[in-house]
């Protein structure tokens, strides 16, 4: 019987095998911890994380709200620095994890600042 961990981890090889990202259309990756949650913009060609953002950056990290909301501002920032870097469109990836609840919040907050996927 596979733990939840090792079986999360066979989803996230499955996700990579069919996405990858480009300096033209890098990979969004979010990595949900218990208490916070962090973004990359991740250009896989070159091996390189283009910009990042997460929960612990200290003016989304200083407002007293829930974890939900508090991964919609992630969102919005990866979507404001990706914007500064000109890039628009993103290849999601939603690193094992349902498409539900904190990750879907980064998902919205990053269409809102402009990110289309």
């Amino acid at each position: 019987m596979a733990t939840k961990s090792e079986r999360r981890q066979k989803i996230r090889f499955g996700i990579r095998k069919k996405i990858s990202g480009t300096s033209q259309k890098p990979r969004l990756s979010v990595f949900r911890s218990n208490s916070d949650i962090y973004v990359q913009l991740i250009d896989d060609n070159d091996g390189k994380t283009l910009a990042a953002a997460s929960s612990k950056d200290k003016d989304i990290a200083a407002q007293k709200t829930t974890k939900v909301e508090k991964s919609k501002l992630v969102g919005q920032a990866i979507a404001r620095k990706a914007s500064e870097l000109g890039l628009k469109d993103v290849v999601f990836d939603r690193g094992g994890n349902l498409y539900h609840g904190r990750v879907k919040a980064v998902a919205d907050g990053a269409r809102e600042g402009g990110l289309n996927f």
